[in-house]
């Protein structure tokens, strides 16, 4: 692939899970956050489905909890927790959060798994945690959104070491969409029960579900695949930095969301420490290649 086609996209990938946040927080002023997320991920995983209806199923009842398993924690908590959130914060500090999830990654990681990592990753993830601290203004008393940020982004986490460890069993693009799918309905159904639910059906509502369903998630996930299969996945994640800037950048354009500085001081280190967390380097990729 060119140099400038791989930038290219990853500028739309990134900008389109950035910009998600701030299309779900536009959406809250039409429907209630876990039936908005709800709707979202049950139409893409349905438009997921029919594309991948060609390609082999999950056969055996150990299959589909696994795929049940992961939709749970990277489609319903993660979905659920980021669009909760997004009732009481900013949507560029949801994002910022909830991108804290490759640092969790190597804690749990390593706790878990124990998986040994590179003294520049811990570095990542020491660094990537004192942004969060000064992103949240050293506040004692922190609000609801932000606990549910923090949690988004580590369920996210335990979803990836999920999908690291039973993604190799079955096709990844069958995973996604049947693991979306389960997702969107536990939320459906967790928004008719513990909120009171409502939806607005107009031209604007369905712009933004439309918006969220193809392009912030199907498009997003296709076009971030096709990157992690063309490149090297470690050197790719490393640019999944981009998207709290495009969710805080977006935000302030589309919301008039205000930016403090303590944001963008705190936006930065765990920018930094996401990029070290994932950046490998060349004397290493070479004697892994």
């Amino acid at each position: 692939m060119k140099p400038i086609m791989f930038i290219l996209l990853v500028i739309l990938a990134t900008a389109l899970m950035g910009s998600s946040f701030t299309f779900g927080k536009m959406g809250l002023s039409y429907a209630s956050p876990l039936l908005l997320a709800g709707i979202r991920f049950t139409l893409a995983g349905l438009l997921m489905a029919v594309w991948v209806r060609n390609k082999p199923s999950p056969s055996s009842a150990k299959a589909w909890f696994k795929i049940g398993t992961i939709g749970l924690f990277q489609t319903a908590l993660v979905m659920g927790c980021i669009f909760l959130s997004l009732r009481t914060i900013t949507a560029g500090e949801s994002a910022i959060l909830t991108f804290i999830n490759p640092l969790l990654v190597i804690i749990f990681g390593t706790i878990i798994f124990r998986t040994h990592y590179r003294l520049s990753q811990w570095a990542g993830v020491i660094i990537g945690l004192v942004g969060v601290i000064v992103t949240l203004g050293f506040q004692m008393q922190l609000q609801t959104g932000t606990w549910l940020g923090l949690g988004s982004a580590v369920c996210w986490a335990i979803a990836t070491l999920l999908v690291k460890h039973w993604g190799g069993e079955m096709n990844i693009w069958v995973l996604t969409a049947y693991q979306m799918l389960c997702g969107g309905i536990v939320l459906i159904v967790l928004g008719m029960l513990i909120e009171a639910p409502h939806l607005v059906i107009n031209m604007q509502s369905i712009g933004i579900i439309l918006y969220l369903a193809v392009l912030g998630s199907i498009v997003q996930f296709a076009v971030w695949y096709y990157l992690l299969q063309q490149g090297e996945p470690g050197r790719t994640s490393a640019f999944l930095f981009l998207a709290p800037f495009f969710g805080v950048l977006s935000g302030w354009l589309l919301l008039g969301e205000m930016v403090y500085a303590n944001v963008y001081w705190g936006g930065g280190l765990i920018l930094i420490g996401i990029f070290l967390a994932n950046w490998q380097p060349s004397k290493l990729r070479g004697t892994a290649s």
